[in-house]
């Protein structure tokens, strides 16, 4: 018999980093998910009608800042699939931002002077019932590394985009071999200055924030932005607050972008405490998105005149820097637009 250490003595295979046997191991499925944390059986049909249109995954690291047996904790009720789903709403799409009509190459999305985005993988450590690209084509738009060719070349076609937005997915599902390589290949790429990472999973599984990403992360001549995305304050333990030290350590400059959501954070006390404790772990609040109009997630939607009473109102309690920009991303314009 072999052993597990023998096993990778024999075939020189190196164990999966902490952070990938986390991703392996997420909860995927729904009675699962309800029986970890105590939730009813009640809830057991609806989770599984919304699990049948876009899968369950959430893993421990995320699981464990969630209150047990408490069906409207605001971290659950990110992640908990609902029949609410499956209801139609007018208005509600596929492709709600119509990233369709804007992929001159596999991989590559270019919708705003200066910038592109790539989708870097398909793939996410967690997935929220309000993503916006829960019908994305990920089968047609996960290149190969020869297939990013024509991506790469696009952008060196194009000396008017200075900044490249690595995306998906999760960009940091992908492994840092193929991460390292992507980047390798943009920094060649005289006229790119920047390189954006949006992400989630330093929030969701912080261990992703290792040596290995901070090797190529911390070496490349272009200057680093990474964009969070956190919803909640109970989001960040401290856990999450020491990735983003290491991050800042490797020279990123770190914002968050938030999606207001009915039950979620929909509140001023719940959005003030949100920006300072983002602020003590050494993030900016960016965004405050309103609701993309996605297929499936209308019971989250918070009418924009509502939106904007609750950020008047937040202003009463931060300073300036603290504000996050209340923001709908409309197909078509040149740029996110302000409410």
């Amino acid at each position: 018999m072999i052993v597990a250490s023998d096993k990778h003595e024999r075939f020189n295979e190196a164990p999966s980093p902490t952070w990938q046997r986390q991703l392996s191991s997420a909860i995927r499925d729904p009675h699962e998910l309800c029986q970890r944390l105590g939730l009813s059986e009640a809830w057991l049909p609806g989770a599984r009608k919304g699990h049948q249109l876009f899968e369950v995954c959430v893993p421990d690291a995320y699981l464990s800042r969630i209150a047990h047996a408490t069906p409207d904790d605001p971290l659950l009720r990110q992640v908990l699939p609902l029949g609410d789903e499956a209801v139609s709403a007018i208005g509600y799409v596929t492709d709600p931002l119509e990233e369709a009509e804007h992929r001159p190459a596999r991989g590559l999305i270019h919708k705003y002077a200066g910038r592109v985005l790539l989708i870097a993988s398909p793939n996410c450590a967690i997935n929220c019932r309000y993503c916006f690209r829960r019908h994305f084509p990920y089968s047609d738009n996960s290149p190969s590394r020869a297939e990013w060719q024509d991506a790469l070349q696009y952008l060196r076609d194009a000396p008017s985009i200075h900044e490249a937005i690595l995306s998906g997915g999760d960009p940091l599902a992908a492994n840092d071999r193929q991460l390292a390589w992507l980047v390798g290949e943009l920094e060649k790429i005289p006229h790119l200055k920047r390189l954006r990472i949006h992400t989630r999973l330093p929030v969701v599984i912080p261990d992703r924030v290792d040596s290995a990403l901070l090797d190529w992360l911390g070496t490349t001549r272009l200057q680093k932005v990474m964009v969070l995305h956190i919803n909640h304050a109970n989001e960040i333990d401290q856990a999450v607050i020491d990735a983003c030290t290491r991050l800042k350590a490797a020279g990123v400059t770190l914002l968050n972008q938030s999606v207001l959501l009915r039950g979620i954070n929909d509140e001023v006390e719940t959005l003030a405490t949100l920006s300072e404790r983002l602020f003590e772990a050494g993030v900016l609040p960016y965004y405050l998105h309103v609701l993309d109009p996605v297929q499936g997630a209308a019971h989250f939607d918070v009418p924009d005149d509502e939106a904007r009473t609750i950020v008047t109102q937040l202003r009463e309690h931060l300073p300036g820097f603290l504000m996050p920009r209340l923001v709908r991303e409309v197909p078509g314009e040149a740029s996110k637009t302000p409410l």
